[in-house]
């Protein structure tokens, strides 16, 4: 089936159906997307290695940490950037260790260099937001007390990024805004040694109760039609609330008001999207409001492409991360 077919069809597709979910009487979700994990290797002749270690056994988070191989005959002047990801899936669905991002951390560490810390966060509707923004703040104090040895041997926690894709560029932005906000009440010092230095938003999935032209433009885009994103708010959001709440637009709430301390952090804000994507209006809105406060930004959105496609496609991941490297050189 050729894209312009699935197109005619898609917003006639039941959303359940496009995600694969299954709604309970309980309000939980049944999964059934076939998205097999992958286990973390130690395997020498691998270029980065993988390792889980336990953030909160209770939760049931976890760091899932890619380590360059050769930063292990490195000395600590050499230590290397400290990279905190975030996956995509609508905060609904996905792993860390879900098999493609697992690839594509272990691509984005071997491509800037760096040790990735990919975060495990309670998924909705059975943890609603802000369960997974608490999980994210979490990860960066775990980060903090240095209690894993390839993060206190090999890691600069002076240079520090949060990074994310679609959803999980969603939980970058406001563990970051949170992060700025403790800072704000208890001193720079607060999450020290850890010192974080920007946010990587990578097609961040953002919206509000207003369609947008891109949204317009794409109602029957076959990845992820607006229709499909209504859903996962409804599933994702607190309960009784609409999708003008600051979660997912970034407009409201005190989310421009905490921008401003983002600016005297001196942080800098990477946002990169395509045209291809019925987000592209909200992330490029997004991109304007955190320039409009004062707050360094680099944007780039390429034409064509597909919400996912900076995570599926390597061709458009490598186009991304060497972005991502100069960013955080």
């Amino acid at each position: 089936m050729d894209r312009r077919t699935m197109s005619m069809m898609s917003s006639k597709v039941d959303p359940f159906q496009h995600l694969k979910l299954v709604p309970n009487s309980d309000g939980t979700i049944t999964r059934q997307r076939d998205d097999p994990p992958i286990s973390p290797s130690l395997n020498p002749t691998l270029p980065v290695l993988t390792q889980d270690a336990t953030i909160n056994r209770s939760n049931n988070t976890f760091a899932r940490i890619f380590l360059p191989r050769e930063a292990l005959d490195s000395s600590p002047s050499n230590n290397l950037p400290l990279v905190v990801y975030f996956h995509g899936g609508g905060f609904v669905l996905f792993s860390a260790a879900s098999d493609f991002f697992h690839d594509a951390c272990v691509n984005l560490a071997d491509d800037t260099n760096s040790i990735v810390v990919s975060v495990e966060y309670r998924l909705a509707p059975e943890h609603r937001l802000p369960a997974a923004y608490e999980d994210a703040v979490e990860a960066l104090h775990w980060i903090k007390a240095q209690s894993n040895d390839w993060l206190r041997n090999h890691a600069d926690f002076s240079n520090c990024y949060l990074m994310g894709s679609s959803a999980g560029a969603n939980i970058a932005y406001h563990a970051g805004l949170r992060v700025a906000a403790e800072l704000n009440v208890y001193g720079d010092n607060y999450l020290a040694p850890l010192k974080i230095r920007g946010l990587i938003l990578s097609q961040p999935f953002f919206g509000g109760t207003k369609r947008v032209p891109s949204e317009v433009r794409l109602v029957d885009d076959p990845v992820l039609p607006p229709h499909v994103c209504d859903l996962l708010w409804e599933l994702s959001l607190p309960l009784g609330v609409d999708r003008d709440h600051e979660y997912c637009n970034p407009t409201a709430g005190d989310g421009p008001v905490i921008l401003d301390r983002v600016r005297q952090l001196a942080w800098r804000v990477l946002v990169s999207g395509c045209h291809g994507d019925p987000l592209l209006d909200h992330q490029m809105a997004l991109a304007r409001l955190i320039e409009e406060k004062g707050v360094a930004v680099v944007t780039r959105f390429d034409q064509g492409g597909c919400h996912g496609i900076e995570v599926r496609a390597r061709k458009h991941q490598n186009q991304l991360y060497n972005l991502v490297k100069d960013f955080i050189a």
